[in-house]
């Protein structure tokens, strides 16, 4: 990874590196206080905790699955550091409607016919925001770097995105609400910068026609990318992943206030240490790998993956937590006897997704022409994000049924086996 550090010091990669590190910080900074404040402040049962944790996760990623085909026309058709900036100006105003929303909800003025919709409103277009840089931030790599360095540029920006997630995510937890609405506008007007000094990224192809029929052109772009079995392969298996992903962050939340007891700045551990887990696999598969793009230890590490989460859940299920309805502080979780256990099964579940999942992205910049990548990686969030709709679907099914979401973690391990036998079906393709 010290060949991929010395990146940082390049234009053409450290004002992406920087964009992209903001604009994830402050979607984990908006969305974790926004579902902290609700979970915590507005909502009193597990049932009703859980959905609302669910329907945001499948909110934000519902624009992914509608508007992918169409952001990586734009991509693959347009100079891309032109579309950055016109994103990122776009981001300042999605944020003064969130902070609206988060202010109301503070105040305690229409919390749920005004502040409550409008949370929800930045939310789904902040998932507009990050569908049209999606593919973006994953294409523009093999246009300003050389082949040698895409593999370490991707490990980078995975890893950025992580930390980003972790410093967005441990702020919501220990900020007031209404101070996250003023930090949301400032760091859209930070990234809104640093996105004007990504240079410039013409097509290849420009100006060719763009189908503007979202159904069609979704259905075109899968069809025409999921035929080449490499992708297919590493699209499926990284949808499997998220799908996991989506489940194990929609249960946090819940599961922290409810089983484990704790309160509001635990669940934003929990998510930290997922986010600074996915950060060190990220680094170190690279090294592993020395810079090839490869599958070779993606299976072994979703094996692992699934085997932490069962610990995971039998910590859970033993876990001893206040019986007289208070919550306990994150010093007092963490003098717990089973404490430091459960963040052990949280990061070992983190390393190795990490260690699987950035090989897999590797292959959609590199398996196609530079003119094509970033309609890969829109078809490739296609998938995911239906496929994550899909677990958020399944976690809200769950818990209607009344299945304990201790219980439900033993669903995410036993996808960890078909993500297995997907990587390990690449890794032979690839052979």
């Amino acid at each position: 990874m010290d060949g991929a550090a010395k990146l940082l010091r390049k234009r053409r990669f450290l004002p992406l590196f920087i964009t992209q590190l903001l604009g994830a910080f402050n979607d984990n900074l908006f969305k974790n206080a926004m579902v902290l404040f609700v979970v915590y402040q507005v909502y009193s049962d597990p049932e009703s905790e859980t959905w609302f944790s669910a329907i945001t996760t499948a909110i934000f990623i519902l624009p992914f699955f509608l508007l992918s085909a169409m952001s990586g026309q734009l991509a693959d058709t347009r100079d891309k550091a032109r579309i950055i900036r016109i994103i990122k100006l776009c981001e300042i105003g999605i944020m003064l409607v969130g902070a609206a929303g988060l202010v109301l909800a503070w105040a305690g003025v229409g919390v749920h016919i005004l502040a409550i919709p409008l949370l929800l409103l930045a939310l789904f277009a902040m998932g507009v925001h990050s569908t049209f840089f999606g593919p973006i931030k994953y294409a523009i790599l093999p246009q300003h770097l050389e082949e040698e360095e895409v593999l370490g540029g991707t490990g980078l920006v995975e890893a950025g995105t992580y930390i980003a997630i972790l410093a967005g995510t441990i702020l919501a937890g220990l900020i007031p609400v209404e101070i996250a609405a003023i930090g949301v506008i400032l760091v859209a007007i930070i990234g809104y910068i640093a996105g004007r000094q990504v240079p410039p990224a013409p097509a290849d192809t420009p100006d060719q026609p763009i189908d503007w029929h979202i159904i069609r052109s979704s259905i075109t772009l899968v069809a025409a990318t999921m035929h080449i079995k490499r992708l297919f392969l590493a699209i499926v298996s990284i949808s499997f992943f998220w799908t996991i992903g989506a489940v194990l962050f929609i249960q946090f939340p819940p599961l922290a206030k409810n089983i484990l007891t704790a309160d509001k700045a635990v669940a934003s551990l929990f998510l930290c240490v997922f986010s600074v887990g996915i950060a060190i696999g990220s680094v170190a598969i690279n090294r592993l790998l020395k810079g090839a793009v490869s599958a070779r230890f993606a299976p072994v590490s979703v094996i692992v993956m699934g085997l932490f989460v069962v610990a995971f859940h039998i910590v859970c299920r033993n876990w001893h937590g206040n019986g007289d309805g208070s919550l306990m502080t994150i010093w007092d979780f963490l003098n717990h006897d089973g404490a430091w256990a459960l963040v052990a099964c949280l990061l070992g579940i983190a390393i190795s997704g990490g260690m699987f999942v950035v090989p897999l992205y590797a292959f959609l910049t590199t398996t196609v022409p530079k003119d094509q990548a970033a309609r890969t990686v829109a078809a490739n969030n296609i998938v995911n994000s239906g496929a994550m709709v899909v677990g958020s679907l399944i976690a809200i099914g769950l818990s209607a049924a009344d299945v304990a979401v201790t219980d439900q973690l033993l669903l995410s391990a036993a996808m960890c086996l078909i993500s297995a036998w997907l990587a390990q079906k690449l890794h032979r393709a690839c052979d």
